[in-house]
C-alpha cells in the first residue's frame, strides 16, 4: 500500500448530493482523514448539517452566497469557508466548489430539520 493516493477529479462520475453534483475522491475503506469533492452547486440547494463532520469549501467559480445558520455571506472565485459540526448551511446560486470534509464524507451524517 502506498503513502498518497492520487485522483483525477474530473474523470469520476458525479453523484446527487444536497447541494446539486458531487465528484468524490478518496474514499476509500483505510482513509479516516478527509475526502476531496469537486462539487457543481444548483441555484436550490437543500439546507443540511452534519453532525461530526466539518466541512472546508474553496469557490473556484461563479458568485453567489453561503447561507450559515440563517446568515446570507457572499461568495466568489477563491473564498474559503470553514463550516463546523452543526452548521445549517447551503449555497444560494450557481457555484463549483472544492469541499474537503474532515473526517471523510459519511452520508449517515447528513441530516435535515
Amino acid at each position: 500500500m502506498k503513502n498518497y493516493m492520487i485522483s483525477q477529479l474530473d474523470e469520476i462520475p458525479g453523484v446527487e448530493c444536497p447541494c446539486g453534483s458531487a465528484r468524490r475522491a478518496f474514499a476509500a475503506p483505510d482513509n479516516r482523514g478527509a475526502t476531496m469533492h469537486l462539487v457543481e452547486i444548483k441555484q436550490d440547494s437543500r439546507t443540511h448539517y452534519h453532525k461530526t463532520m466539518t466541512e472546508m469549501y474553496l469557490v473556484l467559480e461563479g458568485e453567489g452566497h453561503l447561507e450559515l445558520d440563517g446568515e446570507l455571506v457572499p461568495v466568489r472565485p477563491m473564498t474559503a469557508i470553514f463550516i463546523k459540526p452543526g452548521c445549517r448551511h447551503r449555497a444560494v446560486g450557481r457555484l463549483k466548489i472544492v469541499n474537503v470534509p474532515v473526517p471523510p464524507f459519511d452520508p449517515q451524517d447528513e441530516w435535515f430539520d
